[in-house]
């Protein structure tokens, strides 16, 4: 990444001659192996004559996992798991491992607002045991929560440090972009277009359940709500990676069942995943290759693929997105997570659908790169494209979306003008402490 902000607990010196442990941003747990056998993986405990102790090493990670509030079975295969489980495994080999270093690496990422909170007591807790912990992260309001210093790395230079009591956020952010970022909301009113997306009704069994909405042209749509909600799984299915739903979804009027996600292409639908290393990009590609994996069409004559035409569009995209890649034949898992989801944005712009759906879109990224997304996705709703942005984090719908709705175990559970939403009340539908039914109708 570009730049990084790192916060360290308790005194830098204890650092020194310590057990380390690092918690990486991208999920590094085997999805073949079951949650015990991740846990210990390459430390397995073993009898006298050399039997793995399976019932013990399962006990220990029942026991580490209860820490940190999570109640799965230890023999559960990880790729059962939802990704914040995932992320709770990573943390926890660090507690098992009695580490009194660890190193944490945008650990919130795919945690819903209680996992976080018990994260946060829980290195509350372990830094009162001595246990130093380097926390690397962008979102502020955590690292003013539990931090009590803070380095600000900007393009590989450190440009400042110090005490986290004696800083405002607002500071340390001008410092991490170089210059002040606003707080305004980035979306403004632009003439919408006819509907071109109509969903009525549509249901799946245990993920969500009589979902209706309507997309026009030129308009950015929001959808949030906690880990759980439903939303991913809905425009999964509407994108055709599920088939097993009811309902009717019609695109420029005419009803359409998508049961793949080359129909969805074909019906002018384009879908940036919120899981950029499962689902998003292929990591032994280049990053020009992954920038042409949706529109390969576009670079074909007579059956061959023109490599110039890819580097020349690269070029336009590379300017366009602010990609920072020196050689985009590198592989794209040498990019920092931000450059990647610019490329992956690169692939759709490339693809050129009518309808854009965004699930996270600025998701362990930097401050920089999340402004440069959203003025991209503004720019596409006045350029007349239909935009879908799901997001977990109330502020980022209500910064860039005409309008919101707000899901709650699979319904949508209010709806909101943006400019007059509230990050309070949203999340008061999406804890489902309230429900209005006006706000559905």
């Amino acid at each position: 990444m570009a730049w990084q902000l790192k916060a360290l607990m308790v005194n830098p010196k204890s650092l020194i001659f310590c057990l380390k442990r690092f918690i990486h941003q991208e999920l590094n747990v085997v999805a073949d192996l079951t949650v015990y056998e991740n846990m210990f993986l390459g430390s397995e405990l073993r009898n006298k004559i050399g039997f793995l102790k399976v019932e013990e090493m399962c006990r220990q990670t029942h026991d580490v996992l209860a820490t940190l509030g999570v109640d799965v079975d230890p023999k559960e295969y990880v790729r059962k798991l939802d990704t914040s489980y995932k992320q709770l495994i990573e943390i926890a080999k660090a507690l098992l491992r009695k580490s009194r270093l660890i190193i944490m690496d945008e650990p919130t990422t795919s945690l819903a607002e209680h996992e976080v909170n018990r994260l946060f007591e829980l290195m509350k807790s372990l830094k009162n045991s001595g246990v130093s912990i380097i926390y690397i992260s962008h979102k502020l309001k955590e690292i003013k929560a539990v931090c009590d210093s803070y380095t600000v790395l900007r393009d590989g230079v450190v440009v400042g440090t110090g005490s986290m009591e004696q800083e405002s956020p607002e500071t340390i952010t001008k410092m991490m972009v170089g210059k002040a970022v606003s707080q305004e909301r980035y979306v403004h009113d632009n003439p919408f277009g006819p509907a071109i997306m109509e969903v009525t009704n549509l249901s799946s069994e245990g993920l969500f359940k009589n979902i209706s909405f309507s997309l026009r042209k030129g308009e950015i749509l929001g959808f949030t709500g906690l880990a759980g909600d439903g939303r991913t799984e809905l425009f999964e299915s509407i994108f055709g990676y599920r088939k097993k739903y009811t309902g009717e979804i019609r695109i420029d009027g005419r009803p359409i069942k998508i049961d793949h996600p080359r129909q969805a292409v074909k019906a002018g639908i384009g879908f940036v995943p919120k899981n950029r290393k499962e689902n998003a990009i292929i990591k032994d590609l280049s990053v020009i290759q992954n920038m042409s994996l949706a529109s390969m069409g576009n670079f074909e004559t007579t059956g061959f693929l023109r490599d110039s035409m890819e580097r020349d569009r690269f070029k336009h995209y590379k300017k366009v997105l602010n990609i920072k890649v020196h050689n985009p034949q590198i592989t794209i898992d040498k990019l920092s997570g931000g450059n990647q989801q610019k490329v992956v944005i690169a692939k759709w712009l490339e693809a050129n659908t009518e309808i854009l759906i965004f699930d996270n879109p600025t998701q362990g990224i930097d401050v920089g790169a999340k402004q440069e997304i959203y003025q991209e996705i503004v720019a596409l709703s006045e350029e007349g494209k239909a935009v879908i942005v799901l997001s977990s984090e109330a502020p980022e719908v209500i910064k860039i979306c005409h309008s919101i709705n707000v899901m709650y175990h699979g319904e949508i559970t209010a709806r909101f003008d943006g400019k007059k939403a509230t990050e309070e009340e949203i999340m008061q539908y999406a804890t489902g402490s309230k429900r209005e039914a006006e706000k559905v109708g």
